[in-house]
């Protein structure tokens, strides 16, 4: 019982990994990359549509995105959701092809991206803890059940903070990579 608590609680934390690392492919750095755009929708004959379900996007140059719609018709539709993302860009068109230069970050701007970097691995170690403490409270009603004896319950506690700390660990080095690159001219 107490191995399937521990886990339950090691695939929740490593999900919440693999979401921080999603939730930082979006965060702008100085090199183009089209996973920024992973977020924005286009209006598409009234649905909204994401980006890359009617557009193909590259990267060819290390400063332009393109983005090629395999519908005509909805360049202004991709541009207007572009504009409204926030993100800072100014896409160009020339009838089939838009193209996104991404201008270089200002160290202002950066700094500012690694203080949003640091603050969603926090909101991440906040979540790694409560499935902590989570486990942590099934183990205790194992034991006030009777179903684990103290030295088991105390045993499956240690165990529940090593593989915390591991998992902040984790947030930690991919904190410390992201604003390595957001840093990086």
């Amino acid at each position: 019982m107490p191995d399937s608590v521990m886990k339950d609680m090691k695939d929740k934390m490593d999900k919440t990994i693999s979401h921080f690392k999603d939730e930082l492919k979006t965060i702008r750095t100085g090199r183009a990359s089209v996973a920024m755009f992973d977020g924005v929708t286009v209006d598409y004959y009234g649905t909204p549509t994401p980006l890359s379900g009617v557009a193909s996007l590259n990267a060819p140059e290390p400063r332009l995105i393109t983005i090629q719609p395999w519908d005509m018709s909805i360049i202004g539709a991709i541009e207007k959701a572009i504009q409204n993302s926030n993100m800072g860009f100014n896409p160009s068109n020339d009838g089939k092809i838009i193209r996104i230069p991404v201008p270089q970050l200002t160290e202002e701007r950066r700094k500012e991206i690694v203080k949003l970097v640091k603050k969603m691995a926090e909101d991440n170690k906040v979540a790694i803890r409560n499935l902590r403490r989570e486990g942590n409270d099934k183990i205790k009603k194992l034991e006030k059940d009777k179903e684990i004896s103290e030295d088991d319950s105390k045993k499956f506690v240690a165990d529940i903070q090593d593989v915390t700390n591991d998992f902040i660990k984790k947030v930690d080095e991919v904190t410390a990579a992201k604003e390595k690159e957001v840093m990086e001219i």
